[in-house]
């Protein structure tokens, strides 16, 4: 199905997608709208075999204030419900997308739009980047927002986090693991481009068997853990682009993909 984009962006430029939250004068904020035009976005870009690497980046000043919350206000628990179901959705496209995708950040990402830096795979931010999730502070505890800062920060550092609602910058968030690099503002789309080809050298297909294993394995015990990822990677190991590039590797060449 075909849609016509008013709050974001989506482009493609070689093996990168580029997602662009297209809505400044209002911070960005993920709108109902906002996030069915993420999930009809995220499905396309799956299902685009070009497509190696995704960058979701944001307009303007800042990354992203969260959710819109006028569209909360006086609603019902249907209405209410159905927002946070269609954003755990678009959430969730994320770790299912075969393509690593990385959170490119400038200014304040802050409740939800924190989550979603959370929920990338990876994270640039520039120096002045703040993080935050400050629901406390206006009766609304970001619990949606807690289960990915807590996956990537850590239960002692991401309860701080939320129970104090302040920002932290994007030093300290890097220190704490929800960001990757910090880097000036004016190198910020250059130097998450430039860490999207590195990864774009890969085969697609590796990069997709990566991804889901990582998120497989991660909260399993370390017995399931390992019993998964050693079939997980005799697989792999059968495939042509794994046989390909252990022979060229061997050889001393670049290896060619295939896809298969």
């Amino acid at each position: 199905m075909t849609m016509t984009y008013e709050q974001i962006l989506l482009d493609t430029d070689g093996p990168i997608g580029y997602v662009t939250l297209n809505n400044p004068s209002k911070i960005n904020v993920l709108s109902k709208r906002m996030i069915a035009e993420l999930i009809h976005a995220f499905t396309a870009l799956t299902a685009d075999e070009r497509v190696k690497v995704v960058i979701i980046r944001a307009a303007g000043k800042h990354f992203c204030a969260g959710h819109d919350l006028s569209e909360m206000v006086g609603q019902g628990v249907r209405e209410v419900k159905f927002i946070f179901d269609q954003c755990a959705e678009m959430m969730r496209l994320i770790h299912i997308m075969p393509q690593p995708v990385i959170a490119q950040v400038q200014g304040i990402a802050t409740a939800a739009g924190c989550q979603l830096v959370a929920w990338c795979d990876l994270a640039m931010a520039e120096t002045g980047a703040r993080f935050a999730t400050p629901g406390v502070k206006i009766g609304l505890f970001c619990t949606t927002p807690m289960v990915a800062v807590t996956r990537a920060i850590g239960r002692k550092a991401a309860m701080e986090m939320l129970l104090t609602g302040r920002y932290y910058p994007a030093a300290e968030a890097k220190d704490l693991g929800l960001i990757n690099r910090v880097v000036p503002l004016e190198q910020l789309a250059a130097e998450t481009r430039s860490l999207a080809l590195q990864i774009a050298e890969a085969s697609r297909m590796v990069l997709a068997i990566g991804k889901q294993g990582f998120y497989a394995q991660i909260d399993q015990t370390d017995d399931h853990a390992v019993h998964y990822a050693k079939h997980t990677i005799t697989m792999n190991a059968m495939t042509e682009d794994a046989q390909n590039g252990i022979q060229a590797f061997i050889d001393k060449q670049a290896p060619v993909w295939r896809e298969r």
